[in-house]
């Protein structure tokens, strides 16, 4: 029996991977007075490099501005100027300060799915911007518990699913990546509730999924949430 619903932050909530996105743009735009940007490995190192730091500097804007210093250092060979520099600091500051805006009928879905089950919120990424993009969201008071991550992997839901005093397959997780908000709750017996978003970092998209996983509900927009987990729910009782 289904009761606990998790649901993830951004991209599930709130916008926020277009803001990385127009960054990149910008950020391939500064470099584009250096390095020649048909050259396919300025996108390749950019993401090698944050793969590499994440266990340095975790998920965020701030990871993705360290990382893009140093891709220009290296692909320019240290040509590029400190204004230039300045610049790419500036605008993993823009990410920082982007306006929390949230997914059409979001707030509706969740405050549906909160009248059958308890909610809470599991997101990932830098606590300072996570813990200010939860205040300015205004969906504080509708989950029983707020959780931010600096990963999620079967280790983290493990974690919880202790501090929260369930089994996995009473629990399912509503968010837009297969790879940290899905998979990894699958995995470990529980149900999710998948929502793509129209654009997604590289990093998110790899998964060990197959998509016939009869666990995984698949839903286009946030309205469609509530009927998923009940259709879930009612997989679970079945069980």
């Amino acid at each position: 029996m289904l009761q606990l619903i998790g649901f993830d932050g951004d991209d599930t909530l709130w916008h926020s991977e277009d803001y990385y996105q127009a960054a990149n743009a910008a950020f391939a735009a500064i470099l584009g007075r250096y390095v020649d940007l048909g050259d396919r490995r300025v996108q390749e190192s950019m993401l090698a490099t944050e793969r590499r730091n994440l266990k340095l500097f975790g998920y965020g804007a701030k990871g993705m501005t360290l990382s893009m210093v140093e891709t220009a250092i290296a692909l320019t060979e240290a040509r590029i100027s400190a204004a230039d520099i300045h610049r790419v600091v500036e605008l993993g500051k823009d990410v920082l300060q982007h306006p929390v805006e949230l997914l059409p009928g979001i707030r509706e879905a969740v405050a549906e799915v909160a009248e059958y089950h308890a909610v809470v919120l599991i997101t990932k990424g830098d606590l300072f911007h996570q813990e200010k993009k939860v205040a300015q969201s205004g969906l504080a008071e509708l989950f029983r518990r707020i959780e931010i991550v600096s990963e999620k992997d079967e280790a983290t839901y493990r974690r919880l699913f202790a501090e929260f005093g369930l089994r996995p397959e009473q629990f399912a997780m509503v968010g837009n990546s297969l790879r940290s908000d899905i998979e990894p709750v699958v995995r470990l017996g529980g149900w999710g509730v998948h929502m793509p978003y129209h654009v997604t970092w590289a990093h998110e998209l790899e998964n060990g999924l197959d998509g016939s996983e009869e666990r995984v509900a698949t839903v286009a927009v946030p309205a469609e949430i509530p009927a998923a987990v009940a259709r879930l729910r009612a997989l679970a009782a079945a069980g």
